[in-house]
């Protein structure tokens, strides 16, 4: 459960954009998209060496 501490005279607004901070932080709406479909675990694998290559190739600078 989340809890956001609201100080005295802190508007709701303000409120509102730290709890959907931390909402987001949780991964729960990410985790209910991934949920929301069956991707077959080569499928996960592949997707996931693409990734590393691509983060590999940002480091050495061969991507801008």
């Amino acid at each position: 459960m989340l809890i956001v501490q609201v100080k005295e005279g802190e508007s709701l607004e303000k409120a509102l954009k730290k709890f959907k901070k931390k909402f987001e932080k949780t991964g729960i709406v990410k985790e209910l998209r991934e949920r929301q479909k069956f991707t077959k675990p080569s499928v996960q694998r592949r997707e996931q060496i693409i990734k590393a290559v691509y983060k590999e190739k940002l480091q050495k600078g061969e991507i801008e």
